[in-house]
């Protein structure tokens, strides 16, 4: 999955917003207010870096399965991870760890907030 196909992946879920509170070169995608996912160009200058929220023991299992799964860059580490996209995760592991984030956020929403988006999904 490059960064064009996670972009439109991250902008399919319902309710979902592009913001760019910390400068044009980070897209932040919210539901209702609350942030899912990050994406940028890495340190590195070759690949995306994409933050994704995620379960704390899933995100050190991730970890371990995958080279390109590391502690959320500028995130709190027990519950964000940082997929690098260069290649080596299959688009589909991507799209159900986005699938997975964007839920955990969906679950801690407001009652009428939770409600709305899950009427969408």
């Amino acid at each position: 999955m490059d960064h064009q196909q996670a972009k439109s992946y991250l902008l399919a879920r319902p309710c979902c917003l592009l913001d760019t509170p910390f400068g044009p070169e980070v897209a932040v995608f919210k539901v209702k207010g609350r942030m899912f996912a990050t994406l940028a160009l890495g340190q590195d200058k070759r690949h995306y870096w994409m933050n994704l929220k995620c379960d704390p023991d899933e995100a050190l299992a991730l970890r371990d399965i995958f080279d390109a799964v590391v502690p959320g860059y500028h995130m709190n580490k027990k519950h964000w991870n940082t997929v690098i996209l260069d290649g080596s995760i299959p688009t589909g592991e991507i799209q159900r760890m986005i699938d997975n984030s964007y839920a955990l956020v969906v679950r801690s929403l407001p009652k009428r907030d939770r409600t709305m988006v899950e009427v969408l999904l």
